[in-house]
């Protein structure tokens, strides 16, 4: 068996009865094993017999019940945003035209149906609302009845097209009712409202939803799309997918490496905080394995390659985000799931009402048979089920903006109020993110000294000099001339003052020259996890300087605030186990994990994950970006990667952790301003359909109007709405 996997964008998908649809239209067919459709990214997930069946097969069959998939495997995510955007465009053009359209046909219809010409006015002002503008509902319901199946459209179609029919019915022939001592009511409004407020109810799920496929650009656009390969001796510059393993690479100062592999001459500081989170650049020397999509510093050096394509460690990122943030589903499935079912019963309950009417009354069965069959359509029409959802999450994402937290998307609403368990990225997340000078000691208290330094750090090329630098800046040093300056790669830097050597840089330098230096103050930064950079003279010790990465002052309150709750914290870093250790001290973390690189955080995320937790992972950098797709809740620092934010469901904008526990309290309000929404909409449905149906009509001849029908509709819609609003005042 020739089985293979292939993820597929789909296209023209409004709801879960659209995602049941094709996943059992593509199931179906001969060859397929499993089709699971992933509502909340759009993507389709076929695990199928290659030689049975073809992704081409697949599509056409698609497109007979109005969707698409795309299947140019390359180029797909960029052109499914594209359609998508398109559509999105296209959407908003066509509400804004039926809006236009639709408020004269309100207006009469409400105030003014007295006036002369009213019901032609309404049906010319209407008609291109339903049939124009909002032709998708026609043309989607159409092709699911083709197949058997219905979805939302289909319940807005029947609704909206049998008030249309009727009302054209009503305004050229009256007397029929007119006869019957009836009067010859019109709904163009109705049916006009309910295309208007379903096509509102989808632009807002729209502009809630967040394309998932730009992370996954940004990660593609960490490699470059070109190198320098050494061939024969010569320097050829070379398209990436042209790249061999084996072949000779030359990385130049300032550029990205291309492909994985070791370091075969020269040397240089690699900026990996992609992969490991930490700001300090590491030095990359013969022998040295180095990474695609990683920042070449100051240095240049040669490389062989070793593994090119999709077998690179950024490849494998790439391809484990994709797969994890397609696991993931937004909380309108509840509103489609139930939408599935009901759609049809509706159908059902209306064709049974006419056909009670029409059988068991004694006179004028067809006309109240048929005033009930479409007073059942439009009081029951979905359009507070469709903005349940989109409001909600339109109101709580704008109050959450409010106080600096950015939810992205439904899933991260429905989930976070049952988090358990958070982990923590520690650089830039627990801490500043940025070297800085946290202590120094100078044994020569003469200014003169701080400029030699300042001088000799501002000359050299390694990642925590800038500290050094900011730090004697600040206390108002000026530079002086220095001789000589040499750069001793991976020790530290050297040069002259008047003939006077002066020597700056790790303890590995100092050795060379001094014995081991018995100072407290050094064994107290050194337990703390901190970096401790010598200043001497052959002759002496002059300084020393400790930088480390400074522990926010908000995190030890937030993490308390997060274990109160009863939330599980763990730290995961890419840093020495010696300062994992002191930070997770300092704020008091009890679990912790050091030297984690991107593929172990997703790991401890499943792992966390398969004892029945509900994860959320807290990040600000490319190298969390595989854990934060993989965790039920990911959430990012402001201050972070773009990768980072792109891929995580909530941002944090003043990358303060206190914000963790607001967002999970935002969270449960606006999940239950939700619940609370589909509860009444619902309600709405279970006492208005049977008295649409005529269920009193026997008891005390009470018969429910369409119009007052379109009007409670309307009032359902309008009642959702303001229910959503109740958040924007809520106390977070």
């Amino acid at each position: 068996m020739a089985n293979q996997s292939e993820v597929f964008p789909v296209i023209g998908m409004s709801c879960a009865a659209c995602a049941t649809s094709v996943e059992s239209q593509v199931g179906a067919m001969e060859g397929v094993n499993e089709a699971v459709v992933n509502y909340a990214n759009q993507q389709l997930k076929v695990v199928y017999n290659k030689d049975v069946v073809k992704p081409e097969a697949m599509k056409e069959s698609l497109l007979s019940v109005g969707y698409d998939i795309i299947i140019d495997s390359e180029n797909a995510l960029e052109e499914a945003g594209e359609i998508r955007k398109e559509n999105y465009q296209k959407l908003k053009k066509n509400f804004t035209w039926a809006l236009i359209l639709t408020l004269p046909v309100v207006a009469i219809g409400m105030f003014y149906m007295e006036m002369p010409y009213a019901n032609e006015i309404m049906l010319v002002l209407s008609t291109p609302v339903l049939f124009v503008f909002g032709k998708q509902f026609f043309v989607n319901a159409a092709k699911q009845f083709k197949h058997g199946s219905a979805n939302m459209d289909t319940l807005v179609a029947l609704s909206t097209g049998i008030a249309w029919l009727f009302s054209i019915f009503n305004t050229f022939f009256p007397e029929y009712w007119h006869a019957r001592g009836l009067h010859s009511h019109v709904y163009f409004e109705s049916a006009a409202v309910v295309i208007t407020f379903i096509m509102l109810g989808r632009l807002l799920e729209e502009r809630a939803k967040h394309g998932t496929s730009e992370a996954i650009k940004k990660l593609m656009g960490l490699q470059p799309k070109e190198l320098t390969v050494i061939r024969g001796g010569d320097e050829l510059l070379i398209p990436i997918n042209q790249v061999q393993v084996g072949d000779l690479i030359l990385v130049k100062s300032g550029e990205k490496i291309p492909v994985d592999g070791l370091v075969s001459e020269g040397s240089s500081y690699v900026d990996e905080s992609m992969l490991s989170g930490e700001p300090v650049a590491v030095l990359k020397e013969k022998g040295s394995k180095v990474f695609a999509g990683t920042l070449n510093q100051k240095g240049s050096f040669q490389f062989t390659a070793e593994k090119v394509g999709d077998k690179t460690l950024l490849s494998q990122i790439v391809k484990l985000v994709q797969e994890a943030q397609g696991s993931k589903a937004p909380v309108q499935k509840l509103v489609d799931k139930i939408a599935a079912v009901f759609v049809p019963i509706v159908v059902l309950i209306a064709v049974l009402s006419f056909g009670a009417w029409y059988f068991l009354a004694p006179e004028n069965g067809f006309t109240y048979g048929l005033l009930a069959m479409v007073t059942v359509l439009v009081i029951a029409c979905p359009c507070a089920l469709g903005l349940a959802t989109p409001t909600a999450i339109m109101v709580g994402t704008g109050k959450g903006a409010e106080i600096g937290i950015l939810i992205k998307d439904a899933a991260s609403l429905e989930l976070a109020k049952n988090v358990n368990a958070i982990i923590l990225d520690k650089t830039g997340t627990i801490t500043e993110g940025k070297p800085q000078v946290i202590g120094d000691k100078w044994w020569v208290t003469d200014q003169q000294y701080q400029s030699i330094l300042y001088s000799l750090e501002e000359a050299s090329e390694h990642p925590l000099a800038q500290a050094i630098i900011t730090y004697l800046k600040e206390k108002g040093i000026d530079k002086t001339k220095i001789d000589d300056f040499n750069s001793l790669t991976g020790r530290g830097v050297s040069g002259k003052v008047n003939q006077q050597e002066f020597f700056a840089g790790s303890h590995k330098l100092l050795k060379e020259y001094h014995a081991d230096v018995e100072d407290e103050n050094i064994a107290q930064w050194k337990s703390a996890g901190s970096t401790i950079i010598y200043f001497f003279t052959p002759e002496k010790l002059l300084a020393v300087i400790a930088i480390a990465d400074k522990v926010k002052e908000t995190s030890k309150q937030a993490i308390k605030e997060l274990h109160s709750e009863g939330v599980e914290v763990y730290m995961l870093t890419g840093d020495t186990h010696s300062t994992a250790s002191s930070v997770a001290a300092q704020v008091g973390i009890t679990h912790f994990y050091a030297e984690q690189m991107p593929t172990d955080k997703a790991d401890f995320v499943k792992k966390l994950q398969k004892e029945g937790k509900k994860v959320a992972m807290v990040g600000d950098g490319i190298n969390d970006a595989q854990a934060l797709a993989q965790a039920d809740i990911s959430i990012a620092m402001g201050k972070g990667s773009d990768i980072a934010i792109d891929t995580a469901g909530i941002t944090l904008l003043s990358s303060d952790l206190r914000k963790i526990p607001q967002a999970i309290q935002l969270s449960r309000k606006t999940v239950a301003t939700i619940k609370q929404n589909l509860f009444w909409a619902f309600i709405y449905n279970v006492i208005g359909i049977p008295l649409a149906a005529g269920i009193l009509y026997p008891i005390n001849g009470f018969l429910l109007n369409p119009m007052i029908a379109g009007a409670a509709m309307a009032l359902s819609s309008v009642s959702v709405v303001l229910n959503s609003l109740r958040l924007k005042n809520a106390k977070i």
